[in-house]
């Protein structure tokens, strides 16, 4: 990575400003501007998310903002109402105020000297979402929107639910949550009044995971902040971005397809991340990238950047399996359009013996399995971040204890681009029941490295919205969807799909263990194969990945950090234990010091696939000279055959003293889940 601190403008960094809402609530920002700006206005970019301007995120801020500041933009991280610095309670995600605050915001920043009216949003994750949500209220002052890691449909592609399943992580993000929303904000930003806003939080943020877990199907809830429900509301130009290894590539290809107005796609190798810090690599200069957009969008300049193919996607390579890669071998390709005109979708019949063929077989046999409950154990993480072992591993174990079908790559190779779709005519002997689809890459030694995967509900065949019990032994026709990936496989491999009954952690397992059989008349596997395309070899190559100097810090303790996957023998029971975090970190720049460290244990018995848990805790500590504060936050998720139950505590303290301590114990209804 180049870091570069010279630029076309002198930047001007305000690190606090606060920004009135109509109802007298005030938001904290950080602004970034050339110097000059309140004599020359220049376009403004907002950067609107719940994560702290003037701590956990300045390492990344100062990757981008500079940069973009320095090529003539005002710059703005804004802290939603209740985090950070500013004033307020934040409850939940994507409420309608954090949506009309973020208006209001636009508005505000719109008519400052230093701004010519006109304003973009950028955002990953959190920031990606309400960017696109806030693009369908339509504010006068918005002109383009950059969303990366981000989704337009809330309950179809988020951490919360995936084809009506319950997300593991579901857990792992709501007590991520629940720990931030412990911190206080700044004594040298807000003054005395810290301690004030610091106990409003403690007291009234709320448990997320209860508020989550009563919404299980995609009700009136989840439809909020969906602008698929009314694509027609997103007018302005929208540059969607992801990577295969991030959890929300999906939206990409939805918004290509459906979005009305100006729009460009790219997804790449990456994880959950901005593409210039990209892991798994090649990460590419995407602050330039983004400069081109905004220049076209905000400043009327030809740039070219519309000129070229609607979207760039990476094709992988062919890669034995490891949990992390530093970087992914493979070439971009273009689509003018999506869908596209250079992928031809293609069955695979699934075959009495195992087998996948073109040809529809002539023959027909049921197939009955019930997958051991480690399966799943081998998954990875939903979302990765590109940190060591959250991508899947060996999936030769995850095989075996599914029910496979496979095809020999042809001696030309196999490439493919898009979501595989699973079709299955099939029964089970349970009223509720899921199913999990994996396409692996399985090389000649034996080794196998999973491309893609879908979950489904299967009780949710009739929507989302209205499940409904199976009839045991009745049979269906379902369509498992995966998430898309580009892929390119050599002669001498296999392509294996692999079917199971659970997928732990990765989804929570159905009340009772489920038997599924598969009628392989009917059933196959629809590929989206693709073919070359002369415009591949006319894309522009990315220029190099580049960032703005960092901050000086001091790394005073290491975080700990491991992922591991645990067979206890004597307790007949498989785990999967994370540790992630920042350990204890000095920011120099404000003589910050900040703690951060989280655990995460999910655990089934070998036995009893109903008897899974999940547990979490985050610690988490700021401290300046004589003021310290710190939390600890726990949380477990168990279920029955009726309920999800929930344990969770809180407990902060300022120095030593213990200013507050909270339990919750909360049994939620499984509702066909």
């Amino acid at each position: 990575m180049k870091h570069v601190d010279v630029f076309p403008y002198e930047v001007t960094e305000i690190s606090h400003v606060e920004i009135p809402m109509p109802d007298g609530c005030k938001l904290a920002a950080r602004i970034w501007m050339p110097e000059g700006a309140p004599d020359a206005p220049v376009p403004a970019i907002l950067e609107y998310l719940p994560y702290r301007k003037n701590d956990f995120t300045t390492m990344r801020d100062a990757s981008m903002q500079p940069y973009l500041a320095g090529h003539g933009y005002a710059v703005i991280r804004l802290d939603l109402r209740g985090a950070g610095d500013s004033e307020g309670l934040m409850v939940d995600e994507y409420l309608p105020q954090e949506l009309q605050d973020g208006c209001d915001a636009i508005d505000w920043i719109a008519r400052q000297p230093w701004c010519d009216g006109k304003v973009g949003m950028i955002g990953i994750s959190w920031g990606g979402f309400n960017g696109l949500q806030i693009a369908a209220l339509q504010p006068p002052a918005l002109k383009a929107v950059v969303t990366l890691c981000s989704t337009d449909d809330r309950y179809a592609d988020d951490i919360h639910y995936m084809g009506g399943c319950l997300l593991g992580e579901q857990l792992s993000w709501a007590s991520i949550m629940f720990g931030r929303n412990t911190l206080p904000p700044d004594p040298a930003n807000v003054g005395d009044r810290w301690r004030d806003m610091w106990l409003e939080r403690l007291e009234g943020s709320g448990l997320w995971l209860k508020n989550w877990l009563g919404h299980q199907r995609r009700d009136e809830f989840w439809r909020h902040g969906s602008i698929c429900e009314d694509w027609s509301r997103v007018r302005v130009p929208v540059y969607a971005v992801s990577g295969w290894a991030d959890g929300y590539c999906r939206s990409v290809f939805r918004l290509m397809e459906n979005l009305q107005g100006p729009k460009k796609g790219l997804v790449g190798p990456w994880a959950h991340r901005y593409p210039h810090l990209g892991e798994p690599g090649p990460a590419i200069g995407f602050l330039q990238e983004e400069l081109r957009w905004w220049d076209h969008w905000l400043k009327g300049q030809d740039t070219g950047i519309m000129n070229e193919p609607m979207l760039r996607l990476f094709v992988q390579e062919s890669v034995p399996p490891r949990g992390h890669y530093d970087s992914r071998p493979g070439r971009w390709i273009a689509e003018p359009e999506w869908p596209s005109p250079q992928v031809v979708r293609t069955l695979f019949h699934l075959t009495p013996g195992g087998g996948l063929s073109l040809e529809s077989p002539g023959e027909s046999a049921v197939l009955t399995h019930q997958s051991p409950t480690d399966v799943g154990m081998a998954s990875g993480k939903w979302c990765g971040y590109g940190a060591p072992g959250d991508a899947p591993v060996d999936q030769r174990r995850e095989d075996a204890g599914s029910l496979c079908f496979e095809i020999e790559v042809p001696k030309e190779g196999l490439t493919f681009a898009g979501d595989a779709n699973v079709h299955l005519r099939l029964s089970v002997d349970r009223p509720v029941a899921q199913i999990a689809a994996r396409l692996v890459d399985v090389h000649p030694d034996g080794r196998a490295t999973r491309l893609c995967f879908g979950v489904f509900n299967l009780t949710h065949r009739g929507g989302h919205d209205r499940p409904e019990p199976l009839v045991p032994g009745e049979v269906y026709d379902v369509t498992v969807p995966m998430k898309p990936v580009a892929q390119s496989l050599p002669a001498g491999h296999r392509l294996r799909l692999a079917l199971s009954t659970s997928y732990f952690p990765m989804i929570w397992p159905a009340p009772e263990p489920v038997t599924l059989s598969i009628h392989t008349g009917g059933s196959a596997l629809d590929l989206p194969l693709r073919g070359p395309s002369p415009l591949d070899d006319m894309l522009p190559a990315f220029d190099p990945p580049v960032a703005g100097p960092p901050p000086v810090t001091e790394q005073i303790i290491e975080p700990e950090s491991y992922f591991r996957i645990v067979e206890d023998a004597a307790g007949n029971e498989m785990q999967m234990q994370i540790a992630e975090g920042g350990g204890v970190t000095r920011l120099l720049a404000n003589d910050i010091t900040m703690h951060k460290q989280g655990y995460e244990t999910y655990g089934v018995p070998l036995d009893d696939v109903t008897a899974a848990w999940g547990r979490t805790e985050w610690h988490y500590g700021l401290n300046r000279g004589d003021w310290s504060v710190r939390s600890e936050t726990r949380t477990e998720l168990r279920a029955d055959a009726q309920e999800f139950i929930v344990t969770a505590e809180l407990r902060a303290w300022e120095g030593d003293d213990l200013v507050a301590e909270k339990r919750w114990e909360e049994r939620i209804a499984r509702d066909h889940v």
